[in-house]
């Protein structure tokens, strides 16, 4: 029995130092990548300024799609480029420009919700990958009230 507990506590003590390690090159990598950025992600990086950040659809009805375009402005002083835009559930999905927003012009975000299947308060919120700094973004979020019928 003492040598099992021996052999438990090795083991835990071998694991430990061995994630350790692989801690201190993750970070070393990670430390490595940040300098190697493009200088698009740098200082005088694209930004993107929403009008409204929230937009509430009030009460709808279970199973209805609906659907709002938020306004942005490049506010940065590069071609703002987005990449990808993420909602925080399948239910939403957001659309947005492929082509490039120069400095100073607007674009829209329009984001589709499906209520079918869901009901009472909901909120879904859309992250943003593009060329800012830092190049993930928290976008707008949707937010309404969802009756059965």
């Amino acid at each position: 029995m003492k040598q099992l507990f021996y052999t438990l506590i090795s083991a835990g003590v071998l694991f430990t130092a061995c994630q350790s390690q692989a801690s201190k090159e993750a970070d070393g990598q990670t430390a490595a990548n940040v300098s190697a950025a493009p200088d698009s992600v740098k200082a005088g990086a694209a930004e993107m300024t929403f009008e409204q950040t929230v937009h509430n659809f009030g009460q709808i009805t279970q199973g209805e799609k609906v659907e709002y375009a938020f306004k942005f402005t490049n506010t940065g002083k590069e071609d703002l480029v987005i990449q990808d835009a993420i909602s925080s559930c399948g239910c939403t999905v957001p659309e947005w420009p492929k082509e490039p927003v120069k400095p100073g012009q607007s674009g829209y975000l329009k984001v589709v919700f499906d209520s079918h299947g869901k009901e009472g308060y909901t909120e879904k919120e859309i992250s943003i990958k593009a060329n800012t700094n830092p190049p993930f973004i928290q976008g707008p979020k949707i937010q309404c009230t969802i009756v059965k019928n």
